[in-house]
């Protein structure tokens, strides 16, 4: 049997900083990963200042970015990137060939069940994972992409625009995208490792030059065109997500190596630690599963503000915004007073993604669709079905019992502080007892926790939804024909 050494050094991605991890004690992947992405946010910057719009074609812009992009999928995943090339050059056959009318059917089959395929290897062939390379991700952010082309491309040219929302509109494609412009949107080197999913037009509108300007005209015709301002630059809110980055190195390194997720399920901390204590712990330790994630987001979100893509016009003060594809709001995570106010600033491009993709198309069951599909999307380990599982009748409950309690605390100031206190534990709590299986993955240690902490929010769960009487929301009643998704874009909070 192979040990954990030889498997760090055993992928089909390059090896050349296998010395760097070894010194690092890093898996192989996760230092190809991070290399990879700092030399991207180098480059960016030279893209930005010297390959210009300006300076330089657009079809040069497209073909660097693409080559760069493909270099890093290779230079990962060594063979395994055929997979990612694979998907790109199919879905363009389909977006050139397919009847308008079918492609975004023909496109969603294809990439969904390609992902599919693939996590069903990496589950139930190869164990719960690859070697040490997982082009999972990247093979994500990729079936994203193709499906919001696809469906954008099919509101452009098939539908008619009084059957559209007004964001359909606002982003449906006209005509069907050139080769080149396929594979920059799909490969390109600032989101092809790390993502996030964007509007087509949003990129082709970087690409070209158009992007901040369109940002920059929406604000001066909201200013009755009294507004006028430089172009603006990106140095601060790159160095700013470059220290967040840091500083979650640093608690990678020590905090989450100190609390082990592990640890919820042994059985000598599950007999000799009262209950009380071990949900305590249980916070601690899913919050030291975030570093990862959050240095991930934020740093493709530098890399791609630093190539001048994220612009997102100016604030109430007037302060630039970089947060176009940004995919996190991290103080609204942390400080959540409700379960879909935490979803919906947690990974917000996944989120936006299955609005415009389920949510806002399904005739009926959208909730239900919408949780369907984003397990799916995820991969096939029963973990992951456990937790979304649970979040649909979470939200549900936490509706209930929002809609039945909470004008009692809004006539004072000390009672809405006393609300806002008891409702963030509870989301906290609610939070770790429902993502809990998606970090232990498989079906024995997922009911084994839940069995330790007797199922306590299940029934819970159950006692609300029927005891406590269903009140329509303020919002449904003034608005009947609109309905809200449990993955919503729109980041509002719900107290």
């Amino acid at each position: 049997m192979a040990s954990p050494a030889d498997l760090i050094y055993r992928t089909t991605g390059s090896t050349i900083l296998h010395p760097l991890s070894e010194l690092l004690h890093l898996s192989l992947d996760q230092v190809n990963f991070v290399v990879c992405q700092l030399i991207a946010l180098v480059t960016a910057v030279w893209f930005r200042i010297y390959l210009s719009p300006c300076h330089a074609h657009t079809a040069v812009r497209h073909a660097f970015a693409t080559v760069l992009g493909g270099y890093f999928a290779i230079f990962c995943f060594g063979w395994y990137s055929l997979h990612i090339f694979t998907m790109v050059l199919v879905s363009y056959c389909i977006m050139a060939k397919a009847r308008i009318e079918n492609v975004h059917r023909y496109s969603f089959v294809v990439a969904m069940g390609y992902l599919i395929v693939c996590q069903i290897n990496r589950v139930y062939i190869f164990n719960y994972g690859i070697l040490s390379t997982d082009f999972s991700g990247p093979l994500m952010i990729l079936t994203q992409k193709i499906t919001t082309l696809a469906f954008q491309l099919h509101d452009g040219m098939a539908k008619n625009l009084e059957m559209l929302t007004h964001e359909q509109r606002q982003y449906s494609v006209k005509k069907r995208p050139t080769f080149l412009e396929h594979l920059s949107y799909h490969l390109n080197f600032m989101s092809v490792l790390a993502g996030p999913c964007s509007h087509f037009k949003d990129y082709i509108a970087f690409i070209e030059g158009s992007h901040i300007q369109s940002k920059l005209l929406d604000v001066k015709l909201n200013m009755n065109g009294h507004y006028k301002r430089p172009n603006p630059s990106p140095t601060v809110a790159v160095f700013s997500k470059l220290g967040f980055c840091g500083l979650m190195v640093i608690l990678f390194l020590t905090f989450t190596k100190a609390f082990p997720f592990s640890k919820i399920i042994d059985d000598t901390f599950i007999s000799e630690i009262p209950l009380y204590m071990r949900l305590i712990y249980l916070y601690i330790a899913i919050q030291a599963c975030k570093p990862k994630y959050y240095f991930a987001w934020v740093l493709a979100d530098a890399v791609n503000n630093a190539a001048g893509y994220g612009f997102n016009g100016v604030d109430e003060k007037g302060n630039d915004r970089w947060d176009l594809i940004t995919n996190l709001n991290i103080w609204n995570i942390e400080a959540s007073t409700s379960f879909k106010m935490y979803i919906d600033n947690w990974n917000i491009q996944t989120a936006a993604w299955l609005k415009r993709i389920c949510y806002d198309r399904v005739p009926r069951y959208r909730s239900g669709m919408t949780f369907l599909l984003s397990a799916l999307w995820h991969g096939l380990y029963p973990g992951y079905y456990f937790t979304f599982f649970t979040g649909i009748p979470m939200m549900l409950a936490a509706r209930v019992v929002r809609s039945n309690f909470r004008h009692f605390f809004v006539s004072s100031k000390s009672r809405k502080c006393l609300y806002d206190i008891v409702t963030w534990m509870a989301t906290q709590l609610a939070v770790c007892y429902t993502v809990t299986p998606f970090v232990l993955l498989a079906i024995e240690p997922s009911v084994k926790f839940y069995k330790s902490v007797y199922f306590y929010f299940h029934i819970g769960i159950f006692l609300v939804l029927v005891l406590l009487p269903v009140k329509p929301s303020k919002r449904s009643q003034k608005q009947p024909s609109k309905q809200t998704s449990p993955h919503s874009a729109n980041h509002v909070k719900e107290d």
